[in-house]
């Protein structure tokens, strides 16, 4: 992969070397030749930084888009749901762990060019019209977001939408590379502190950047954006927590957020590294729902 070909990216490294700096969130991996990111899907290669997963293809399924979850935009329809491995994040109550703290030799992939996934859309649209655009999801799509990017394009082209499941821990070269190409957005808001997003293995700043992109996307007229929260016991489920991130989402651009953004406050089941607690109990999934409802017009409970 040249520096001019899809998921080459330019980095910064020290005069005389060819160390590269990756600038796709704000961990800013200093990458040696041949080093790997600690997001396992981008990789130094002589003074640049490639995004090694490009392509990368773990995992297919065609999903309602309320499975994403998207209770606002185009209720009804399927998506094209697209992973690969990876991410910048390291949650110990993971849901997809087995491909999200995955590398290339660690999962089974196949590689699935722009064009070739858009033709699968394009392909499922026709035997199913429901069929209404592509979902990044699974893993951590902006730990490539180069290749969401290019299917972006292609897709709109095609009469597709795109659709953006992600942590939202990005680098502003990531944010501007997607400027303008995403239809619906679904950021997973893990809390709302620094101290949250570091049990959540963030690297320093992880939380201003989860901030960044949400306030982005906010003002972004094209993207359609929802916020979820995992509650989980002892962690996040604190009706302060809750009350902190509604009141936060009901004023970004302006206050629109308040009748604009859709959030869901989702229950917790034990999975990966965190098997010492039980589920969140629904009554306080439902508790935790009215208490961000005292600032925004549309929540929504999941997994109860």
């Amino acid at each position: 992969m040249s520096a001019d070909e899809p998921g080459a990216r330019a980095g910064v490294g020290r005069a005389g070397d060819e160390t590269a700096v990756c600038d796709a969130c704000p961990r800013r991996c200093r990458l040696a030749p041949g080093a790997l990111g600690a997001c396992r899907a981008r990789r130094g290669a002589g003074g640049r930084v490639v995004a090694e997963g490009y392509g990368r293809v773990t995992s297919f399924a065609l999903d309602p888009v309320e499975k994403k979850p998207l209770a606002r935009w185009r209720p009804g329809t399927l998506v094209l749901s697209v992973g690969g491995y990876g991410c910048n994040l390291s949650c110990p109550f993971c849901q997809n762990f087995e491909i999200s703290q995955a590398g290339e030799k660690d999962v089974g992939w196949r590689e699935v060019a722009p064009d070739e996934l858009v033709a699968l859309a394009v392909e499922a649209r026709r035997r199913d019209p429901r069929v209404t655009g592509i979902a990044h999801t699974y893993n951590e799509p902006l730990v490539c977001w180069e290749y969401v990017r290019d299917c972006a394009r292609l897709a709109r082209d095609e009469g597709l939408a795109s659709v953006l499941v992600s942590n939202g821990c990005a680098g502003e070269a990531a944010l501007e590379g997607l400027d303008g190409l995403l239809d619906a957005t679904n950021i997973d808001l893990k809390g709302f502190s620094d101290d949250l997003y570091a049990t959540c293995g963030g690297a320093p700043g992880s939380f201003g950047a989860v901030r960044r992109t949400i306030e982005r996307l906010a003002q972004d007229p094209r993207c359609h954006l929802e916020v979820t929260t995992l509650v989980v016991p002892g962690l996040n489920d604190s009706e302060g927590e809750i009350d902190a991130i509604a009141r936060w989402l009901a004023g970004l651009d302006g206050g629109r957020g308040r009748e604009e953004i859709a959030y869901h406050v989702t229950r917790f089941f034990p999975r990966w590294r965190m098997t010492d607690r039980p589920p969140t109990p629904v009554a306080d999934v439902r508790r935790l729902a009215e208490v961000a409802r005292a600032h925004l017009a549309h929540v929504y409970v999941g997994n109860c």
